[in-house]
């Protein structure tokens, strides 16, 4: 059988990676990633758009990093502009474990607000691999715009992408402090606390924020 780059892949190999088995699907992206064959591109990136199985997905990034890069990030560029949410998510996942800076560009907004959630994730996580020391608070005022998004793991994953981008992130912050939504207020001060104290847990109290709400609203 032959790949999208006309090479031949192994049947076998093809397909036990669809396999009805998780455990036979993640051995056939291991040996995918220990011969780094680049006539498996294809169907790896392919695989990661409809895999179910979270180490298998995983299995199948690491094999797509031992590609060579100039043959991967083309490919996972590309599937940024998938249909699929997967499709998107793992591709943006790849390309922030490949970690190369000329992707920058590919990280847009709308990616950065998709309105699948674990795109989104994804979409953050790459951003703060990814993002030139001059864009750096730039882009933390585009995260910011996301604050009070989703569950609390959704909040948690803005939360540690902001973090990770250091003090520039501080005037931010303080804006969503103010804010009049106490939920977009509670975000602002965990995200604070995990600023000061990575270890710290992630405490979204939005009782105290509504209580600091009605404190500056009150007269002196």
């Amino acid at each position: 059988m032959n790949s999208t780059s006309g090479q031949s892949v192994d049947p076998r190999l093809l397909a036990a990676l669809s396999a009805q088995d998780a455990s036979t699907r993640l051995q056939a992206a291991l040996a995918a990633g220990t011969h780094a064959d680049p006539a498996l591109l294809g169907p790896l990136v392919d695989r990661c758009a409809v895999e179910a199985d979270f180490f298998v997905r995983d299995m199948l990034t690491w094999a797509l990093t031992r590609l060579p890069a100039e043959l991967t990030v083309p490919r996972l560029r590309a599937e940024l502009e998938s249909d699929g949410g997967q499709a998107r998510s793992q591709a943006l996942h790849t390309l922030s474990k490949i970690g190369d800076p000329t992707v920058w560009p590919a990280i847009t907004s709308a990616l950065l607000r998709d309105p699948d959630d674990d795109v989104a994730r994804s979409a953050w996580r790459a951003a703060v691999v990814l993002v030139p020391d001059a864009e750096r608070e730039a882009l933390a005022t585009e995260l910011a715009t996301q604050f009070a998004r989703g569950d609390r793991d959704v909040r948690r994953s803005l939360s540690r992408a902001l973090t990770a981008l250091g003090e520039v992130i501080a005037p931010v912050l303080d804006r969503a402090a103010t804010s009049a939504d106490p939920e977009v207020r509670a975000h602002a001060l965990a995200t604070e606390q995990l600023l000061r104290d990575p270890d710290a847990a992630f405490d979204l109290d939005i009782d105290a924020a509504k209580r600091v709400a009605a404190l500056d609203g009150a007269p002196c």
